[in-house]
């Protein structure tokens, strides 16, 4: 029997020509020194290089902090981690023809970890050195290494948990004009002088700092001036940055506003793994790896669109759990003293993680433990309600399927089978 081919050979030939590394890293060399990444935003950081538009490249990432945790059983690293160096990103990448008032659409192709580190991490930070969202409940450093298998994750600091990673980029950001980073700078000075007015006794935003500024290539006069200038890495802001939304993953496009000339694409703070909130600060599954994008670009979308602030598809691919393998907890806005807020998500939100802390505390798991869990795992978080007064009502959606044992609610109570802890620092 012979039969014929319904197109020619040619066309059905995969191209062999490598996908192009844009950006490379070295894990051997201190972040600092490596001139294709930096830790602030300003336009005068130069470009590291250059891509064009539908062009598919490779972009190698440090994890966030630039190698400052190590694969071990102390959260000593955690605890004095060096936060005036965060975050290390790879970039600014310069994006042919875009120009200010355009948008940038980037499409993440791929992200995986780097091939000679399959490992990351998720941790507790001190109150006194960057804290969460839990802190003043879990005020002292603790850290979870996680090894990666595939697509799945476990941790001998966590035992009883495996699941399948959304890996995705926490931060992902256009350069700001010098007109927006003034902008940024100057609301930011006045929400701190507030503050410091007030009373207040935690940092309530991160001014430019000096200190272990790096401003990748640029000459020293450009590095004084990003270093007096460069808003700090840690929020997300108009441009994008620091959003750490697990949803832009594989298949995910994002649109994203351009201030300067060539755009000024910068990627880091890649994710394993992370639940809706990260509520722990670092609680993403921390990682360096590579990123395949493909950037395109929306002429005067930003006009057009009536853009203010980025937006996205997500992609098709994520860990996919039955609507009825959910073990969802609900909280209000009434805080664990009885206080009532009004249509305060906040506190609601904090009851909600606070209640699934303390159920699964029964299986012997410490505290600790669950807040890194719950920071990391593929959990759903929700408003529920934010209209009937006095009371927000959210809720936080657990996959049961994660844990190695049966956890679903039950008479007559739970055995405790966990008898491991996390990594907690020397002094503990």
């Amino acid at each position: 029997m012979y039969c014929t081919l319904a197109a020619p050979l040619s066309y059905l030939t995969v191209s062999a020509e490598a996908i192009r590394t844009a950006v490379k890293v070295d894990l051997n060399t201190p972040a600092w020194e490596q001139p294709q990444l930096h830790n602030r935003w300003h336009p005068d950081i130069p470009f590291s290089c250059k891509v064009q538009p539908g062009e598919v490249v490779n972009v190698e990432c440090l994890d966030w902090t630039g190698g400052q945790i190590g694969n071990n059983d102390s959260a000593d690293d955690i605890k004095y981690c060096d936060l005036s160096r965060i975050h290390y990103l790879s970039g600014p990448i310069e994006v042919e023809g875009a120009e200010p008032g355009d948008v940038l659409v980037v499409e993440i192709q791929d992200v995986q970890p780097l091939p000679e580190q399959p490992w990351g991490y998720c941790a507790i930070f001190d109150k006194n050195n960057g804290g969460g969202f839990l802190d003043s409940h879990f005020p002292n450093a603790a850290k979870a290494i996680w090894d990666f298998e595939g697509i799945f994750c476990s941790s001998r600091h966590i035992p009883g948990v495996r699941f399948p990673g959304l890996i995705h980029p926490g931060i992902m950001g256009c350069m700001p004009s010098q007109e927006l980073l003034d902008t940024w700078n100057e609301r930011e000075k006045e929400l701190v002088g507030y503050h410091a007015s007030i009373g207040t006794d935690r940092v309530v935003a991160n001014l430019p700092l000096e200190k272990f500024t790096h401003a990748g290539s640029a000459d020293s006069d450009s590095a004084a001036k990003v270093a007096k200038e460069g808003a700090r890495t840690i929020p997300p802001r108009e441009h994008g940055g620091n959003c750490d939304i697990k949803n832009l993953s594989r298949g995910s496009k994002s649109y994203l506003p351009v201030y300067v000339k060539g755009a000024g694409l910068s990627i880091g703070d890649l994710h394993f793994s992370q639940g809706d909130g990260e509520i722990s600060f670092c609680g993403a599954i921390e990682m360096a790896g590579i990123i395949t994008i493909k950037c395109e670009i929306i002429k005067n979308g930003v006009k057009d669109m009536c853009m203010k602030n980025p937006m996205y598809i997500p992609g098709p691919v994520e860990p996919h759990y039955g609507p009825s393998r959910y073990l969802t907890f609900e909280g209000l806005s009434v805080d664990e003293t009885g206080k009532q807020h009004y249509l305060d998500v906040n506190v609601a939100y904090k009851q909600t993680c606070l209640q699934f802390i303390e159920y699964f505390k029964k299986f012997g798991y410490s505290g600790e433990q669950l807040y890194i869990l719950l920071s990391c795992a593929p959990v759903q978080g929700h408003i529920a309600a934010i209209v009937d007064i006095p009371n927000a009502c959210t809720t936080l959606g657990v996959p049961v399927d994660i844990f190695e044992f049966e956890c679903l609610p039950k008479e007559g109570g739970f055995e405790k089978i966990i008898t491991s802890d996390c990594a907690f620092t020397s002094g503990k």
